[in-house]
């Protein structure tokens, strides 16, 4: 029987790899709120689509129990980046969206930080484990 860890785990890459994944028809499709979000970090149409392809990569990293610590590494930064963005140059409630890409980059920050201490990675940052 799997322990508690794996669970916790699990839950948390899906969750984060699920969030990562469902952004990707905006990006990919050019919808005029991503273009415009990426219009004002000065990063259309480059950043949207690279982007785009980085969550692609992660959320599949994350969904694989092998390879979700190298997914929640790539996300921690990718949602560091996000949250970075929305205070200081886009705004927490960015097109009247009531803070919601706020609220998910955070959400998927926190994810992916659970990744990473659940599956014990040694990384600086985190300390000794």
């Amino acid at each position: 029987m799997r322990n508690k860890k794996y669970y916790v785990e699990r839950a948390a890459a899906i969750i984060a790899a699920v969030i990562l994944i469902q952004t990707l028809y905006f990006k990919f499709t050019a919808h005029p709120d991503s273009v415009k979000l990426f219009t004002e970090l000065g990063a259309e149409p480059v950043g949207r689509i690279g982007l785009g392809c980085l969550e692609l990569i992660t959320g599949i990293l994350l969904l694989y129990r092998k390879t979700s610590h190298i997914g929640a590494i790539i996300g921690v930064g990718m949602m560091i980046g996000a949250i970075v963005s929305h205070v200081a140059i886009i705004g927490i409630n960015f097109n009247s969206d009531g803070g919601t890409l706020f609220t998910l980059a955070c959400v998927t920050l926190v994810c992916c930080i659970v990744v990473l201490l659940t599956k014990d990675v040694k990384l600086p940052i985190l300390g000794k484990r």
